[in-house]
């Protein structure tokens, strides 16, 4: 499970630009609240190596399912939700998530940690309410 912004990120698949060349499919990881992204660390030297060949050979845009076999459950195994769920359902997740690990950082004193975590309930909390509106 990876974190920012004091709790768990968001699986999903898209597009990485490596110089010129685009690379679809590719497993990443997102935050929520500061939209950060990165590569899912279970395939992140095979995009490397992917990337830097393809770009090399002057590729404009490929494939990463086509070269990595893994399937999607395998990768995403460990995230606590993905982008394909519900979003109402994703939001509520990562608010209930923050809270329990609120009263954990409250426990440790760790104001810091506590800071980053009312941080993000509070953008959970006015996606959820634009969630809401839309529907």
């Amino acid at each position: 499970m990876s974190y920012c912004c004091g709790a768990s990120m968001v699986g999903t698949k898209g597009t990485l630009k490596h110089y010129r060349t685009q690379v679809h499919n590719v497993p990443l990881l997102f935050c929520p609240v500061c939209h950060r992204v990165e590569v899912h660390y279970k395939v992140e030297n095979e995009y490397e190596i992917l990337a830097e060949y393809a770009h090399g050979d002057g590729a404009g845009e490929i494939d990463f399912q086509d070269y990595v076999v893994e399937d999607d459950e395998t990768i995403f195994e460990n995230v606590v939700n993905c982008e394909k769920e519900d979003p109402k359902d994703i939001v509520q997740s990562q608010i209930d998530m923050a809270l329990d690990l609120l009263t954990v950082a409250k426990q440790m004193q760790d104001e810091k940690w506590e800071g980053e975590l009312k941080k993000r309930l509070a953008v959970m909390s006015q996606r959820r309410l634009r969630l809401q509106h839309k529907a």
